[in-house]
């Protein structure tokens, strides 16, 4: 039985997501972020839990998995393995990058216990579609100093990456529109309960942030 490079390549790419990276660092400080602040295993509790620094160092590594699984893992030459003719490279680097995202968010590696997936996204978006990147973050931005909540900078940022192709390309027929309103949804599902949180007024304000943010006068 011959294993295809496809399948092989997206379990070695979902293992690669599945190195987190708030998990991993706080190895180094004895500590699990997941019983702590919200419990998620992402980027915005370590910020709110362990400072810039550790937050930092979470980002790296959960945009740079992203990274690499869409675009260094299908090129790699494995032995004993012959090319498949039948999967596109193109198929293949989308599947890869959708791995390292399903790892992020369900690692094997920590009871399927893990982030929201956004961190993971961006990394894979700087492969796909590196032009789209500055938008994003600028809208990202711009939702967080004006409403303060980053699950909500988060959640516009990927409805934006399909709008964002809609108003550039000419040709919607590619696998990267696909892509991005998978975006779209995946993370309005994985910040859902965030918007619940929202809906009843105990969704955390990062209220230094926000630029019409009054201040509290004694």
């Amino acid at each position: 039985y011959q294993i295809k490079m496809l399948y092989l390549f997206i379990f070695i790419s979902y293992l690669f997501g599945s190195i987190s990276g708030s998990l991993l660092l706080g190895k180094f400080k004895n500590i699990d972020i997941r019983t702590m602040g919200s419990g998620n295993a992402g980027g915005t509790n370590a910020l709110r839990t362990q400072g810039w620094a550790f937050a930092l160092g979470v980002i790296i590594v959960d945009v740079g998995k992203g990274a690499i699984a869409a675009g260094l893992i299908p090129g790699m030459n494995i032995p004993f393995i012959p090319e498949d003719p039948e999967v596109s490279r193109t198929g293949m680097i989308f599947c890869c990058a959708i791995a390292s995202v399903m790892g992020h968010v369900w690692p094997m590696w920590y009871q399927f216990q893990g982030g929201k997936g956004a961190a993971t996204l961006i990394g894979t978006l700087l492969i796909l579609s590196p032009a789209m990147i500055l938008p994003l973050l600028l809208v990202w931005i711009i939702v967080l100093v004006v409403f303060g909540f980053v699950g909500l900078a988060t959640i516009c940022a990927g409805l934006f990456t399909p709008i964002y192709l809609l108003i550039t390309q000419s040709s919607l027929d590619g696998p990267l529109f696909a892509y991005c309103i998978s975006i779209a949804l995946y993370l309005i599902y994985t910040h859902r309960s965030n918007i619940h949180r929202m809906k009843e007024g105990t969704e955390h304000k990062n209220e230094k942030m926000m630029i019409f943010h009054r201040k509290k006068h004694d």
